[in-house]
């Protein structure tokens, strides 16, 4: 179990990271989300010790990093997956860090296998393309079979396959009653892996709930509807907090109103209907509702004319 409180974290003027607390608890996937600047990365900084609060505490399994008697065993952590002797293969970097706590060469063998780099694990990692690189970076954090890990951005520069193959391990993990921390700025994905979700913005939690519950609270759910008479249809359906928009030629969504309702509605006016389908709201939907706000870097729309995408400080 991670647990924050009154975290905090200032830089001369700025304040990364303002009073945070929350609890990462055991036998679930957590998802750390947040737009750039949000304090996501200092906050995994403060958790492994690598960054020390300006305010507050924050400790793994009930004590603080630095004073875990054997770190790697305890908690696997991957926070930069570049962060490796570029001259050395694979395998060496991963047996220096195994000697490091009496960790067998045999467990070495284990995770090159876990992580399917043993076709490259004689070879420097410094030549080590993006993907392959984070691929190591997991096998550094699995090397001392933790209880606990903490994943910076894990599926960045992977392939669909290896995408899928962490969605499936941490969930793994998690089912083996292990704590999991997971930041990722794929939504589709985190919707598919975690369980709960913490949201950061502007150094601050701005949500922290369960998956289904984040979703449900800051999305509304609208219905899908094809008739040949949509005019009809959107004059069945109006009135107080309903609203219609016209999506194509037969097409309106709508949300307000229950599919069934809607149904009802148009049969009792004889509007034949085509589809009738009810769309939830995404974790993406529910995220950008939540975190508008708090975003420190905000594009502008690409004009029509293909004109390039300007980014303007918030």
């Amino acid at each position: 179990m991670i647990t924050a409180e009154g975290l905090s974290k200032r830089y001369g003027d700025k304040l990364a990271v303002d009073d945070v607390s929350f609890t990462v608890r055991a036998g679930s996937v957590t998802g750390f989300l947040g737009p750039n600047g949000a304090g996501k990365s200092t906050t995994m900084r403060m958790i492994v010790g690598l960054d020390r609060p300006t305010a507050g505490r924050v400790t793994v399994d009930g004590k603080e990093y630095g004073k875990l008697g054997a770190p790697l065993t305890e908690a696997g952590v991957l926070l930069d997956a570049k962060a490796v002797h570029t001259g050395r293969s694979a395998r060496n970097h991963l047996r220096v860090m195994a000697a490091t706590h009496g960790i067998p060469a045999s467990r070495v063998d284990e995770v090159i296998d876990i992580t399917g780099i043993g076709s490259v694990a004689r070879k420097r990692a410094g030549g080590f393309s993006l993907g392959m690189g984070q691929r190591l970076g997991i096998a550094a954090a699995l090397l001392g079979d933790p209880h606990t890990l903490i994943l910076d951005e894990p599926v960045n520069g992977l392939d669909p396959e290896g995408v899928r193959w962490v969605r499936q391990f941490v969930r793994h993990a998690a089912s083996e009653g292990r704590t999991v921390l997971l930041s990722s700025h794929l939504m589709s994905e985190m919707a598919q892996t975690a369980d709960h979700v913490i949201v950061l913005g502007r150094g601050k939690v701005l949500a922290d709930a369960a998956l289904p519950d984040l979703v449900r609270a800051w999305t509304t759910e609208r219905v899908h509807v094809r008739t040949p008479r949509p005019a009809e249809l959107a004059s069945a359906v109006a009135g107080r907090d309903v609203e219609v928009a016209a999506v194509g030629a037969d097409i309106l969504d709508i949300t307000g109103l229950p599919a069934s309702r809607i149904g009802d509605l148009a049969f009792e006016r004889g509007i034949p209907l085509h589809e009738l389908t009810p769309t939830s709201g995404s974790l993406e939907d529910a995220y950008l509702a939540l975190t508008g706000e708090a975003v420190e870097y905000r594009t502008r729309a690409v004009p029509q004319d293909g004109a390039r995408l300007e980014e303007a400080h918030a």
